[in-house]
């Protein structure tokens, strides 16, 4: 059978690609972002942001700073309400596990684990929730009122490792920024909250009044080692929970985007 025209091949061609060609042609060659377009991007480059933001708070390069960022709200409700805040809480309790498993407990008594309370033991997520996930200033009647409701549940890693702490002999102090005023409420929650079994609540008297958290923190570590303590772990979610002076042989921070405290 003979080919047919080159001519007649090419008209078929055409015919068969103009529905595509008169298509594409109606693009226009430069397109202007729309208005869903830009909003993804605006999204996409908050929650970039807000990452990098929180993995500054964590490592303490931010250093000090009141609220969260306005565009971080979003981020910081869906870390602490989803699973990432659970999962990171989870790792920093295995980390301080595998610590506390390799130290020798002495006989004495003498081997201490201190740990803060305020989103290290208890949540208060519920507190934050109602006020914009640390979005808004801090305001200390309003959470000293929450405070006196005793109902903070446990952060549950933190309990577990408290159990497990304990259960291998370590001395247990918890050592609190709250007030000495509300040393039975604090106690009443915790108990609540499944933490039994403490060796000491300590918790700022009326001379700690104005002290920074950090300063006020190690002066209280450092009583426990002038009693003969050796204080193998540290566990808060503040750096003023761990460092100073009279720190422990180590620290392990647990994750707190809502709020600092120097």
């Amino acid at each position: 059978m003979a080919s047919p025209p080159l001519s007649l091949s090419l008209s078929i061609i055409f015919l068969l690609l103009s529905p595509l060609i008169s298509s594409a042609s109606s693009q226009p060659i430069i397109r202007l972002p729309t208005e869903t377009t830009n909003r993804k991007s605006t999204v996409d480059g908050d929650d970039l942001y807000c990452s990098s933001w929180h993995l500054a708070v964590e490592t303490n390069n931010a250093g000090s700073w009141k609220t969260i960022p306005t565009r971080c709200r979003s981020y910081v409700q869906d870390y602490m309400t989803g699973q990432r805040y659970t999962s990171d809480s989870e790792i920093a309790a295995n980390f301080s596990l595998a610590h506390a498993s390799s130290v020798e407990i002495g006989r004495d008594g003498k081997d201490a684990w201190v740990f803060d309370v305020d989103e290290t033991l208890l949540s208060n997520l519920k507190y934050y929730e109602d006020r914009g996930f640390g979005s808004e200033i801090f305001d200390e009647d309003s959470f000293n009122a929450w405070v006196d409701l005793a109902v903070a549940p446990a952060i549950p890693a933190s309990l577990k490792l408290y159990n497990e702490v304990k259960q291998m002999g370590f001395k247990i102090f918890l050592l609190t920024g709250r007030s000495e005023s509300q040393r039975n409420v604090t106690a009443k929650n915790l108990l609540f909250a499944g933490y039994t079994g403490w060796e000491r609540l300590i918790l700022r008297g009326h001379s700690d009044e104005g002290t920074k958290a950090t300063a006020y923190k190690s002066e209280r570590r450092s009583e426990l080692l002038d009693e003969g303590y050796r204080i193998q772990g540290n566990s808060g979610d503040q750096w003023s929970d761990l460092q100073g002076f009279a720190v422990a042989k180590r620290s392990f921070k647990l994750p707190n985007p809502m709020y600092y405290i120097a």
